[in-house]
């Protein structure tokens, strides 16, 4: 069993920041969840809404590279917090990238096709959370292994999912072709933002690995 507290000491800022992190991820990922369901009914969520997300997950960032300044002896590998934090930052800033090419999309938005992509970017981030979470206090590489088996398949079927809308898509013959370069490219995006989930649980696999 790994006990990463035993590695930090009693302090549990790393561990506090970690799971923040981790919490602000699937934030934004709800959130871009609402922002769909809300565009349907004809209403919408405020980008700035994504914008916060995404510097709270900043300030995280920022707060982890000054407590690492102040810690001169971390049984844990720096480069594997600084990964792991980098890798969670990066979930919202994408999803904030991916709302604001949505916002500004000419053409009637296929919010059902990209609801199939949100439910699965949902229960990516769901597994990202309770991974890192696994983190604190002690864990199992059975536990992380079992997490991480949920995130593959929801990586995986968010490619056949990716794929399948591509399909449709070429065979669409009432897209204009500049709406079918940019609803391809708003495809890979999302697809993208549960690779950034999928990155952020392997090196939460890597961190166990090294010290079980």
């Amino acid at each position: 069993m790994l006990s990463l507290k035993k590695l930090f000491g009693k302090d549990d800022k790393f561990f506090d920041l970690l799971e923040a992190g981790a919490e602000e991820a699937k934030a934004s990922v709800a959130l871009f969840a609402s922002f769909l369901t809300k565009a349907a009914d004809g209403t919408g969520v405020p980008l700035d809404e994504f914008i916060q997300t995404r510097r709270k997950e900043k300030r995280i960032r920022h707060t982890m590279t000054e407590e690492l300044s102040k810690t001169f002896i971390t049984p844990l590998e720096r480069e594997d917090i600084e990964a792991l934090s980098w890798a969670l930052y990066r979930i919202p800033k994408q999803v904030e990238k991916i709302v604001e090419r949505l916002s500004i999309y000419p053409g009637k938005v296929p919010i059902a096709e990209f609801q199939r992509q949100a439910e699965l970017m949902l229960q990516a981030a769901d597994a990202v959370v309770f991974m890192v979470k696994q983190l604190r206090g002690g864990t199992t590489i059975e536990k992380i292994r079992e997490a991480n088996d949920r995130l593959q398949y929801a990586e995986g079927e968010a490619d056949k999912v990716m794929l399948s809308l591509l399909k449709e898509l070429y065979h669409n013959r009432t897209h204009t072709e500049r709406e079918l370069v940019i609803l391809q490219e708003l495809y890979e995006m999302v697809e993208q933002a549960v690779d950034r989930c999928r990155n952020a649980g392997n090196i939460v696999v890597q961190i166990v690995l090294k010290h079980s």
